[in-house]
């Protein structure tokens, strides 16, 4: 029998981030979602944003029955099927462009230069007032850093030295080297931190 993935961080997560979404986003639009995982954002986000229609992709094919699981499970008939993209793939396997791109807790479990390579091809991909929208912990030089997060932080490091919560300001500086600024900074539960850029 099929057991679809679960992540139960991404139940609790997604009703704040779909709030943030249905405010900053438009009624209707066209969305990719990087490192989409188990599929219960795709899943939840194309059911509170009914007019967007909404791309998952990973960089594996392996969690793409997952995807569909939950996208069926909700019955919405808004979300394309799963697409294999590598953020570190250049150029990215697309040919249109985006209204938004969508990426949750992907930064701290790669290497630094994937957040280069999510900037550079997001500023490829975005549509002129497209947005795109981050998830995550980050680090902040001027504010204290959660025990939880300093523990998060060490046990990524253990696991693979090229994995750790990246600090918000270089992150952003990524972004502006790829002709995108910040447009918003939204604390989040779970000490989180939901980030807008746009050109």
């Amino acid at each position: 029998m099929f057991i679809p993935q679960q992540s139960p961080a991404a139940e609790r997560n997604l009703p704040p981030i779909l709030e943030v979404l249905q405010r900053v986003l438009p009624p209707a639009g066209t969305a990719l979602e990087i490192a989409s995982g188990t599929g219960q954002h795709a899943a939840g986000f194309s059911l509170g944003l009914p007019g967007w229609t909404w791309q998952p992709s990973d960089a594996q094919d392996a969690g793409f029955a997952s995807i569909s699981h939950w996208c069926a499970q909700a019955g919405v008939a808004n979300v394309l099927p799963p697409q294999v993209l590598d953020a570190l793939s250049n150029p990215w396997p697309l040919s249109s462009t985006f209204d938004a791109i969508f990426c949750a807790n992907m930064l701290h479990i790669s290497p630094w230069a994937t957040c280069a390579a999510l900037m550079d091809g997001a500023a490829r991909h975005l549509a002129p007032q497209g947005l795109l929208i981050t998830y995550g912990p980050y680090l902040e030089r001027d504010v204290p850093t959660s025990q939880g997060n300093r523990d998060f932080d060490a046990s990524l490091r253990a696991h693979n030295p090229a994995w750790g919560i990246r600090q918000l300001d270089e992150v952003v500086q990524q972004a502006q080297r790829a002709g995108l600024q910040l447009r918003e900074r939204k604390p989040m539960p779970a000490n989180n931190l939901l980030l807008v850029f746009g050109r």
